[in-house]
């Protein structure tokens, strides 16, 4: 099993004729990132082309009712066919809604999935379906094709601690898990101002024990690549100083500064599997 490092465009401020060098020349083969505008998207897949990078299309599902987020999926995914993604990581659904209407919107997701030859993973993520462990459990165990992007910083500030209960939970998210985020989460937020502050080696090691997890099964499991995004975000995920909104940490130094630590990690505790 090889890893593939994705880098998120979120926070970047540069064009992507001069972030996408830099990016490459971090190691990184793939972009995740939700769809340009369709006056961009030539532009967009040209300079993936030219610097050899997959791409992860990220879906934002929408709307007011269960009938309008899977409109949205629909739509979103058509537009997506022309940029040639290797993956969809989609943003569905609503945690407000009930169980029963997320039921449905996955009823009519997994039947449109069923008809696309790319692999679809839902993030488990705050304001969306996926919210929290227990409905994301429930979910899995009535949908057995249900695949998930699984960024547990969400979790740890939604349940306000770390997930050290919920082992069942995390195991059976790490069979379904296609795609990861490694952020790291702390009890009163989804974003540790600094991952390598000592004050946060608690968290880290949490959730790297999570993604060791995560690691373990998809190997079992056979699989030939395991994607990654060391998804930190700008501010306001990213800590500032008051009255001068100056970020804490740079935005670029912790994610590859996390990329490359996963990548060693990967490297050395699964040497037989590189």
């Amino acid at each position: 099993m090889k890893l593939l490092l994705a880098r998120h465009l979120w926070g970047i401020t540069e064009t992507w004729e001069q972030s996408f060098p830099r990016i490459l020349a971090e190691g990184y083969q793939a972009i995740e990132t939700p769809l340009p505008e369709p006056e961009d998207q030539d532009r967009f897949r040209a300079l993936l082309d030219q610097y050899g990078f997959e791409y992860i299309a990220m879906v934002l599902t929408s709307g007011a009712t269960v009938t309008d987020h899977v409109n949205s999926f629909r739509s979103q995914i058509e537009s997506s066919s022309k940029l040639r993604p290797m993956m969809i990581n989609s943003h569905s659904g609503r945690d407000s809604w009930t169980e029963s209407q997320s039921r449905e919107y996955f009823k009519q997701i997994l039947a449109v999935e069923a008809t696309l030859d790319i692999p679809v993973a839902h993030e488990t993520h705050r304001g969306r379906i996926l919210f929290n462990p227990w409905i994301t459990e429930r979910m899995l165990l009535e949908f057995e094709h249900l695949y998930l992007c699984c960024d547990l910083s969400h979790w740890v500030c939604v349940c306000e601690r770390l997930l050290n209960n919920e082992s069942e939970i995390i195991r059976l998210c790490a069979e379904r898990c296609i795609h990861l985020h490694t952020r790291v989460g702390y009890e009163q937020g989804p974003q540790v101002p600094d991952p390598r502050a000592p004050e946060y080696k608690t968290h880290l090691e949490a959730h790297e024990n999570w993604w060791n997890i995560i690691w373990n099964t998809q190997a079992a499991q056979g699989r030939k690549i395991s994607t990654m995004t060391p998804e930190f975000g700008p501010p306001g995920y990213l800590h500032t100083l008051p009255y001068t909104n100056m970020p804490v940490a740079d935005l670029w130094d912790i994610c590859n500064w996390q990329a490359q630590r996963q990548s060693e990690r990967f490297a050395n505790q699964f040497p037989d599997i590189t």
